[in-house]
Order: structure tokens, then sequence, then C-alpha cells
């Protein structure tokens, strides 16, 4: 009697197109998924900005200056996707400057998502410090509390993991993407960038390819008009932000403004189990893109190198991959003074998304075939130029 082989896995599809098929996205829709992608846990920081920035007036200038290369860079971006046909940041980078190009683009993009999730974990690791039944009572601080372990924020962070982040974690599709398939893109600028304090807090670069190629109207001038607008809306809600912050506590703001309130603070404790409410639904996602970006390769080498990938194979890795995952950061954010030293390292990995890679592809457009071999390098990038202004 013949063996019966175990199942199997089919090969991964090929690199997604720009499809008309489905839904599309109108103007509203686009606008609404550009604030998602860049309004988030930064507001947190973004007073604290306004404070390391030297006052209002130089961190709004600081502000508009940036407003010009960010807008540019989607600009360039959407440029890039529309000649690429690609519809992912990851492919139209590789698609555009090659593989090697983009391999470094997605080392970048897991190590953001990685350094997001501890900026998460960090934000409700703070949050949990202001929690009445984890503090020692305020109006008692003559007396010597003792110590117990099950009223430090760390083990209830660890305990939050491990009852709720790890079950949401471990599926292969969590059912809540469903509701959001549009806006899982978004997710990985959902930690806005500080190092270059204000320019990574607008960062929105990694989501503005696939909500470029899902909108129904994808002429680049519409694109233009959709991308002003979005950062103009988010230039209003961060600066409303950091004055009202900077000028409530001054010098005194904490990198999380919410760590600048009281814990008896009625208001302050709703936004704090909001944010930890967004954070619990948001972080199995962001694992999700950073775990699918490092299982595919690796199944598609044991693919090569065996023949075919069991189901068994493919739960094992995954259940593996997403424990190292909540465990490394769990480690990170327990040891992490505050919010502000992850984000710096983040708003270093923002600089690709931003200059590097949208400039990488200008570049390349630039000597593309579109150019005549014996245009000079100067004639070519006008050219390109040029190609953009005439789209628009």
């Amino acid at each position: 009697m013949q063996q019966q082989e175990p199942p199997s896995l089919p090969p991964p599809p090929s690199e997604p197109q720009l499809d008309a098929a489905g839904p599309r996205l109108g103007s509203l829709g686009a606008i609404f998924i550009m604030l998602k992608s860049a309004l988030g846990a930064g507001l947190l920081n973004f007073p604290s900005a306004f404070e390391r920035a030297g006052g209002i007036r130089s961190a709004v200038t600081v502000e508009l200056v940036s407003l010009v290369f960010l807008v540019s860079g989607l600009i360039i971006l959407g440029y890039s996707s529309s000649i690429s046909g690609q519809c992912t940041y990851q492919a139209v980078i590789k698609e555009v400057c090659g593989p090697a190009i983009g391999q470094l683009c997605e080392i970048c993009y897991v190590f953001n998502l990685f350094m997001i999730a501890v900026a998460f974990l960090v934000i409700v690791d703070d949050q949990l410090k202001k929690c009445e039944f984890l503090s020692i009572n305020t109006d008692l601080n003559f007396i010597k509390m003792p110590y117990h372990f099950y009223t430090d924020q760390r083990f209830a962070l660890v305990l939050l993991c491990v009852l709720l982040i790890l079950p949401l974690s471990v599926p292969k599709e969590i059912s809540i993407q469903k509701y959001i398939r549009s806006c899982v893109p978004c997710v990985c600028a959902h930690i806005q960038l500080f190092q270059f304090h204000f320019l990574s807090v607008f960062q929105c670069h990694e989501a503005s390819i696939t909500i470029y190629s899902s909108m129904e109207n994808q002429r680049l001038s519409h694109w233009v008009f959709i991308s002003v607008a979005s950062m103009i809306f988010c230039l209003i809600i961060y600066s409303l932000t950091g004055v009202y912050g900077y000028l409530t506590f001054g010098t005194d703001v904490k990198a999380d403004i919410l760590m600048s309130y009281t814990s008896h603070d009625i208001l302050m404790l709703i936004a704090r189990l909001l944010f930890g409410v967004s954070i619990i639904t948001i972080y199995p996602i962001i694992l999700l893109l950073g775990r699918s970006v490092i299982q595919d390769p690796l199944l598609s080498w044991w693919r090569r190198r065996y023949g075919l990938v069991t189901v068994e194979l493919e739960s094992r890795s995954r259940y593996m991959l997403t424990i190292l995952w909540i465990t490394a950061t769990l480690f990170i954010a327990v040891f992490v003074p505050d919010i502000s030293k992850v984000i710096g390292v983040i708003g270093g990995i923002s600089a690709f998304f931003i200059f590097i890679f949208p400039g990488n592809t200008l570049v390349i457009d630039s000597y593309s075939v579109k150019c005549v071999a014996t245009l000079k390098p100067c004639d070519c990038f006008s050219r390109t130029l040029s190609d953009i202004c005439h789209a628009v």
C-alpha cells in the first residue's frame, strides 16, 4: 500500500501587480488611510520634540521645511509605482532598484517593524506605571511599602503578552485583518518616528504605494493632491498637539505626554485604556507583517532544497518566529528607560524610507531606457523630473 505524503503548501504567489478589480479607494478614503498611517502613538512624543527643538517657532519652522521633502518623496514613490506596476513599497524598490537594494529594503522593513513593536510595549509599560492597582498609595508615601513581584508593571506586561498578545499573534491569518484589509500596510508607520524629530513623525511612505495602487483615480496629479492634503492635515494635528502639550508642561514635558499627567485624571485614564486596546489589536498585525517577510524566504529556501514544505513545518516555523519576536521585543521593552530611546532608533531607519530609497528610484529612473545614451547624467535627471511634471 502506497504511503500517503504529508500535506504540503502551494508555492508562494508571484509579486502582486496593480489590479483594477475589487473595491477602489476614493479621495476621502485615501486621505483617511494616509492619516491613519501617519497618525498614531507619535502624538505622545511630539510635545517633547517641541521642547527639544527649542520652542514653538523653531519647531513649526522645521515642520514646514520637512513638509516639502515629505511630499516630494510621496510623489516620487507614486511615480515609481506607476512605471513599475508594483503595489507594495518593497516590490517597487526591488523592481526599480534591483534585487540587492530590494533585500536591503526588506531588512530595513523588518527591523523597522521590530522596533515599532518594541515601542508599543514600552508605551504599555509606561501606562501600567500609572495604574492605581500597580502603584503605591501616594497618600502613604511616608510608609515603607513591601515589594511584591505581582505589583510590578513589568510582571503585568509579561502577563499581557502571554495571555493576550501571543494568542492573537500565533494564527496564520489574524481575523481582525478582514475588517482593515486595506489598512494593514499602514501599520508599519503607526508609531511615528522621532529622530530627525519632525521628518519621521509624518512618515507614511511605506504605506503610500499600497494606498496609491488601491485608488480609483491613479492619475499622478490626483496623487499629488492626496499627498499634500494628508500631510497638511497631519501638520495641523501634530502642531496643535505639540503646541498645547509644550505650553502646558514646558521644559518638564515627558517623552510620553500621558506620563506628564497624574494617575487620578479620568480623561487620561480613558486615553491610556484606548491606547492599550489599540496596541493589543495592532501589535499582532505588526508581528504578522514582520513574520511573513522572514518566514517566506525561509520556506522558499526549504522548498528549493527539499522539494516541498509541509503544513507541519510551516506551523512550527510560525510558532517559533512568533515566540522569538514577542520574547525579544518584551525583553528590550522591559529594560528601555523611556520611549524616546526606541523612537530615536526608529527615526534613523525612517531616513531610508523617506530619502534613500525614493531618491535611489529617482536616480535609477533617470538612467532608464527613457534616457538616450548620449545624454549627460544631469540631462537624464532633468528629463525624469520633466516626465513627473508632465504626468502631474
